[in-house]
């Protein structure tokens, strides 16, 4: 479970002060799809930052199975986030000099996953990219590359997900075959998954709509 609590993001600049985030309080129960939704600048794609790890609150708590990583130190967030999160981004990060396979390996060995070439190889023919395990990033459409970052994403079997627009760079046919595995994979793999997206329609697959506004929680809606 994720809980957080009073979360605050303010930057500083040119003698001003921006708030990013205004006190933030959100649980995400262990399993659940949130999609975290709202206008260009509502804060959603600074709270996926935080929640990874990747960027300081000014204030506030973030912790995961009671831990609070804001207490963490770098090197054991680099230990947390490689061994319970999977990352999604909108554009892609592909190692480019490795193949589909050796890039989703790679990921798997870094993390000392056992078992990674089959584990590997199972995931990307279970996204359709079994034929295509020896073609360099370069040599795959970009629907193909997302499928490729999902099985990234998801083959040390992380606990929670991070899905930063993954359909953002997306024809509307890749981007529904994007969010179909996604859930697919969400079933089996049974991880927490956190997206953020600024498209109603992907939002509305999910099982959790979170609309932000100007750094505040403007709605939180349950989905049938």
């Amino acid at each position: 479970m994720i809980e957080i609590t009073r979360l605050i993001k303010t930057l500083h600049g040119g003698g001003h002060e921006v708030e990013i985030l205004k006190s933030i309080d959100l649980t995400i129960p262990t399993g659940q799809f949130l999609a975290i939704t709202g206008q260009s600048g509502s804060g959603k794609t600074t709270l996926l930052s935080l929640i990874a790890g990747l960027d300081t609150p000014t204030a506030g708590q973030i912790n995961i199975d009671g831990q609070d990583i804001t207490k963490l130190d770098e090197d054991e967030l680099a230990l947390l986030r490689g061994k319970r999160f999977g990352f999604i981004f909108q554009n892609f990060h592909l190692i480019p000099t490795l193949t589909a396979l050796e890039n989703v390996v790679l990921s798997a060995e870094l993390n000392n996953t056992p078992g990674a070439t089959k584990k590997a190889n199972d995931l990307l023919g279970t996204v359709g990219l079994g034929d295509r395990l020896h073609h360099y990033p370069v040599q795959l459409s970009g629907g193909e590359q997302q499928r490729l970052s999902l099985a990234r994403a998801f083959v040390n079997d992380p606990d929670i997900i991070l899905a930063d627009e993954p359909t953002g760079n997306l024809d509307s046919k890749n981007s529904e075959r994007i969010i179909e595995l996604m859930l697919e994979l969400h079933r089996i793999k049974h991880a927490t998954i956190i997206l953020v997206t600024h498209e109603h329609h992907v939002a509305e697959r999910s099982q959790r709509i979170l609309t932000l506004a100007d750094g505040q929680i403007l709605s939180d809606q349950l989905l049938p």
